[in-house]
Order: C-alpha cells, then structure tokens, then sequence
C-alpha cells in the first residue's frame, strides 16, 4: 500500500508582496464567491528548492534547472573545464580536458544539448526550448563524455549520446519531478504535490504610496521627494497543503530509502519555515508556519481547504482556523471512514508539538 505524508499548513503573513501577477500586485483567487490572496505552488517550490536550508541538508544530491546547458558545455570545452566545475562557479582548467578550438566545440555542444531537447533555431544557438532540470549523475555522464571528447575534438556517436540518455535522478527531480514534451523518457512523476496556498479569509489588495528623499536636497532650491512611487500588498493568513508519496521518492531514488528520508526531512522543515522571498526588503515578511497537522497513511489523499469555502470572520482567526480544520478533519472521517492511520499536530499559538517530533513522525518507517 502507498504511504502518503499529508500536511496542513497554518501560515500567516504581515503585509507583504509574495508572489506577484503580470501586473505587480499580489496574485489572487475567488474561493467560496470572496476574493483570497494566492501564493502559487511554483513559487513555493522554487523557493523551497533554492532556499539555503534545503540546499545544505542535501548538498551533492540536487540537480540544476536551465535552458543553457549547451552554451556551458561549449565555455567549458573552450576553455578545458568540467560543466560541473562551470555550474558551480569554477573556470579553473581540469587536468583531464584539453581545450577544444571553437568551431568544433559549438558542434559538439549542439550535439549534447540536442539529446536533452530540441535546440533553438540558429546556427550558432546552444539553448534548449524548454526548461531542463539535470541531476548530478546526468551532469556527470555528461563530464566523462567531455573529458572523451576534449581529446579527439569529434561529435559525439550515437553510442555516446546513449550514455546520456539512462534515467537518473536527484531528490528535487524525485521530489517535484519534471516533464518534456520533446523528450518523454526523461520525465520524472513528481512524488510531492503542492497545492497553491489561499488565505482562509477574505482580502482586499492594498496600495502603498511612497516617496524617497534625495539625501542632498537641502530645501532651499530643490523641495519635496526625489523618487514617488506606488506598491501593491496585502496580509493574511495562509492555509497550505502538501502530499507526499514517499514510495513513490524511493522508486524515484532507485531504492534509496535513506536518501529519501533525507530528503522528506528536508521539504518538511523548509515548507515549515520558508517562505517565497518576493520583496522581503520592502517588507520583510518572513514567517514559519504557526500550525503543522501531518497525517500518515495509505488512504486517498485529500485537501481539507473546503473548510475554508466560507470565509473566517474577525476574531481570534488562527485558533479558528485550526478547529475548523480539525473539525472538517473528524467529519470527512465520520462519512468516509478513517483517511489516516496516524496524525501529529504542531501549535505555536499553544506551544504544542515540536517540529522535530513532526519530522520524526513523517518519516519512520511505520506509523
């Protein structure tokens, strides 16, 4: 039976711009007939993956997401350098590659990048149309290939390129998986699902008029601001959902049950403390979530947002919002009979729980 990690997310935020649409404002969603402020599960993701605490609990296991890998397959055969020195901000030359003149470093670039997607037109264009999220195991098939080819100066065969093309993975592809049109045999099936974040309540999106005093105008010829400008914002409190499929990251892991507990670890305490970093120094709206409820089970996973499809009124929100979780929470158990095998709950409002013990909940191995 699958076993499936569920948590419900309490997380509130002061005045803040997020996560922005196409004109600045914050993004929002009608939910039960009343406007909500949105954060979108990419920009949760994405700040998740790159956040400094994600990347320091596993260090050496996540991959790269970029369109640019032939042009720096090519920098790094002009210049006899490994892609994965390039990728980390090194141009020191590698013993083992010698560097290959620019003519035949393009073609063979073009080449690579070719097996991963299709290649934008041009004759000279190295860039794949689509995003590709590469693993250090592709990065490193991809180093040996160089290191080969850097001494003959020739396209790579068919045979080669095959090489290229095995599955690998790492915990954010394993994790948030990743899909190609042009190149189905790389697609990865996300083992976590995150589900946009909505404020349990109604908003209204606010204006901020602004101005900013030029530090040398004395007053006596020049007065008033040297810069007016005009933000949007809003504040609320946040309900955020997310399952993960854990058998599913250790397929994803090729059976690496402790890789993958590492990694659950990690997208637990990141989800928990951070947040996407839009504007945080015109707002500083930093914040860890103030209530976690973890489910653990083999049941149908299921979001409990309908417990917010009627606004939260004024009050003590947050204690609210809670009890209207845990009570959604008992009732769709009542109708459809137990949909968790076990649960564990963190209240910062009350001081209950710890995250370490949530963590340690979702993550040994039996419930």
């Amino acid at each position: 039976m699958t076993d499936f990690i569920q948590l419900h997310m309490l997380v509130s935020y002061p005045p803040s711009n997020l996560n922005r649409d196409d004109l600045g404002r914050p993004k929002t969603a009608v939910m039960g007939g009343k406007n909500r402020l949105r954060i979108s599960s990419q920009s949760l993701k994405r700040a998740w993956r790159t956040s400094d605490l994600f990347e320091s609990a596993l260090k050496g296991n996540l991959g790269v997401r970029t369109k640019r890998l032939g042009t720096e397959i090519f920098e790094a055969l002009k210049k006899g350098t490994l892609l994965s020195d390039r990728l980390a901000g090194k141009d020191a030359p590698d013993a083992r590659m010698k560097p290959v003149a620019e003519k035949n470093a393009l073609k063979i670039a073009q080449s690579i990048a070719a097996v991963f997607g299709k290649v934008k037109k041009g004759d000279e264009s190295l860039e794949i149309e689509q995003l590709m999220h590469f693993s250090p195991d592709e990065i490193k098939a991809i180093d040996d290939l160089l290191v080969k080819l850097s001494q003959t100066g020739k396209e790579p065969s068919e045979d080669e390129k095959e090489l290229l093309m095995k599955k690998h993975s790492a915990v954010d592809i394993a994790m948030f998986g990743r899909m190609l049109a042009d190149k189905p045999m790389y697609n990865v099936e996300a083992a976590a699902q995150v589900a946009h974040a909505i404020t349990v309540h109604e908003v209204a999106v606010e204006d901020d008029y602004f101005t900013a005093v030029d530090d040398l105008n004395r007053g006596d010829v020049d007065q008033g601001a040297g810069h007016i400008g005009e933000t949007e914002f809003a504040a609320g409190l946040f309900y955020m959902y997310l399952c993960i499929n854990r058998d599913l990251c250790v397929e994803n892991l090729k059976g690496d049950a402790a890789l993958t507990k590492r990694g659950i670890q990690a997208l637990i305490e990141t989800a928990a403390k951070v947040g996407p970093a839009g504007k945080q120094a015109t707002f500083a709206s930093r914040a860890y979530a103030s209530y976690i409820l973890a489910e653990r089970g083999s049941q149908q996973p299921r979001s409990l947002s309908v417990a917010f499809l009627k606004p939260a009124g004024n009050g003590d929100m947050l204690d609210g919002a809670i009890t209207a979780i845990n009570d959604t929470r008992t009732k769709m158990d009542a109708v459809y009979g137990k949909t968790s095998d076990g649960i564990y709950e963190v209240n910062a409002l009350a001081g209950k729980g710890t995250l370490t013990d949530l963590i340690k909940f979702a993550t040994k191995d039996h419930v």
